[in-house]
């Protein structure tokens, strides 16, 4: 496959954070342990290695967990090394959204993948399993309870509380024949609806049908999924529950890090006095301390210190951790050496490097995922009449039509010139102000600035006359730029990979393995 990568920061829809992190910019760096390269991988793992002791349970959670799937002798292998002191973790996160939600999803995994695969290249004597974590315990069901298909919005309808795993497929029968409907006749499409029906139909809750889903889609690469909702790993997360409530560290020190930092960056997340969730079925409430008890917010429910901890000891499974705590847990209870997410992710990762110091637990490296604009064979032939270069596709679109305007016409759309003379000959007039009183320079000064503002005027003026004139080719450019960008916004916070597949079929995965790079610094263009 024809590849081309363009830096993040000219693709114009990366944060100032996230492309001054991928650069490795002196002023970011108290924010990591270590960057991810081949070379800063060796310490990484000494460190995780003399630190991590929870493997038998992690491994008794996986195999119950993975005991009604069908799954390859691969998945299996890879649970069964996670034993292995030599045996190693790198992970990714998403939300459970229907039918995997955007495109990225695949991007983040097979940023895992491989991740390993290179890993083991570099360190041989070690095992790396690429881990997708579920995020089980959400309550944000309006964030994945639906995908675009084409013009479609393809949407699972209900009421809905508590965590989104424990969630009951009731309902989407609906979905599945909307959706069937829409993908039509054909082989892919076929797959498509017998996958859809398999994961959603024939399961009961949405964390067996994600599991199955995923499992269907990479289990040939070795994927492992892991459901953090479990009591035995919670069990294991108990001490840090505890000194979450008892010193509210994560409050204290990713505060810290905002008030220090984060003037010159936006804030991901703001941290919360406590960050923990009370979570029973149907419900997930913030857990809060008020006037000397702890609360579960909106509720009655309330405890001592004392009570509390007891109630932490006896059923651990009910503290469920906020985005903030989220990744303490997530590095507690695996091996893992690096996290793979998008760019806010590591924006909220990138606060918590002394809180994890706080826990006394290892901080990991941070990756951000391969992002990729997949580009069919029909469009690049339109990319090429139109005369449109990679750098070109990815302008803001005012800017593109401003500039291939200045390209059609005959006319010089650029007063520089103009504005050239303008300075000099307000030189003059400051020179001969100056000999006289401060008001006649101030006069002098207002004048400059009203000459230049009309001339200003009219160079837009003239710009948006000449896109009058040639608005019909223009009308080209905006039509491709959409189609590739909808809604403005990446192809791959848009688009499904059902799309995809259906043209692609079984080609796709191989495809994108073969064409996105592990530790790349640059936006993937794939054609």
């Amino acid at each position: 496959m024809p590849v081309e990568t363009i830096s993040y920061k000219n693709t114009n829809y990366f944060s100032l954070l996230s492309c001054n992190y991928i650069a490795q910019k002196p002023d970011v760096t108290m924010l990591y342990n270590r960057y991810p390269s081949m070379l800063n991988f060796k310490a990484q793992l000494k460190e995780k290695q003399q630190s991590y002791c929870n493997r038998a349970m992690l491994v008794k959670v996986l195999k119950k967990q993975y005991a009604q799937v069908t799954t390859t002798p691969l998945v299996q292998k890879n649970i069964q090394l996670l034993n292995e002191n030599n045996t190693f973790t790198i992970t990714t996160g998403h939300q459970l959204n229907l039918f995997t939600g955007p495109l990225y999803f695949f991007y983040k995994i097979i940023s895992a993948i491989n991740l390993c695969e290179t890993l083991k290249q570099h360190y041989p004597k070690n095992n790396f399993v690429p881990v997708y974590w579920m995020a089980t315990e959400d309550h944000d069901f309006e964030e994945i309870n639906h995908f675009n298909f084409k013009d479609n919005r393809v949407e699972w309808q209900r009421s809905f509380g508590g965590a989104v795993g424990e969630l009951s497929t009731e309902g989407l029968e609906e979905v599945y024949n909307f959706f069937s409907d829409k993908l039509g006749p054909g082989k892919n499409a076929k797959y498509l609806k017998e996958l859809f029906k398999n994961a959603y139909i024939n399961h009961t809750n949405l964390t067996e049908a994600t599991r199955y889903l995923v499992n269907e889609l990479f289990q040939e690469y070795g994927l492992v999924c892991i459901d953090a909702n479990a009591v035995d790993l919670k069990k294991e997360f108990v001490p840090y529950i505890k000194q979450e409530l008892l010193t509210g560290a994560t409050y204290k020190e990713v505060t810290k890090t905002i008030n220090s930092f984060f003037d010159s960056y936006k804030v991901q997340v703001n941290p919360r006095e406590i960050n923990l969730f009370y979570l029973t079925k149907g419900s997930r409430e913030r857990i809060v301390f008020e006037n000397g008890v702890y609360k579960v917010n909106t509720t009655s429910k309330q405890w001592t210190e004392k009570e509390l901890l007891a109630h932490v000891e006896e059923v651990p499974e009910r503290f469920s951790p906020n985005v903030l705590l989220r990744p303490l847990y997530q590095e507690v209870v695996l091996p893992n050496l690096c996290y793979i997410g998008g760019g806010g992710e590591l924006a909220y990762w990138l606060e918590l490097k002394s809180t994890f110091e706080a826990f006394n637990v290892v901080f990991p490296m941070l990756q951000l995922r391969n992002s990729a604009l997949i580009i069919n064979p029909v469009q690049q032939k339109k990319m090429n009449k139109l005369k449109l270069s990679t750098e070109e596709l990815f302008l803001k679109q005012e800017d593109l039509i401003a500039k291939k305007t200045k390209e059609f016409s005959k006319l010089a759309i650029d007063f520089s010139n103009q504005k050239q003379f303008l300075k000099e000959q307000f030189k003059q007039l400051y020179r001969i102000a100056k000999k006289t009183d401060a008001s006649f320079l101030g006069a002098v000064a207002a004048q400059e600035k009203k000459q230049v503002k009309g001339l200003a005027n009219l160079e837009k003026r003239l710009l948006k006359a000449e896109k009058k004139v040639f608005s019909e080719r223009l009308n080209r450019f905006t039509t491709f730029q959409n189609e590739l960008f909808p809604n403005l916004s990446l192809q791959e916070r848009n688009r499904n990979f059902s799309e995809m597949y259906l043209e692609y079929g079984d080609e796709f995965i191989p495809i994108l393995k073969e064409s996105l790079q592990p530790l790349s610094d640059k936006f993937t263009i794939i054609t």
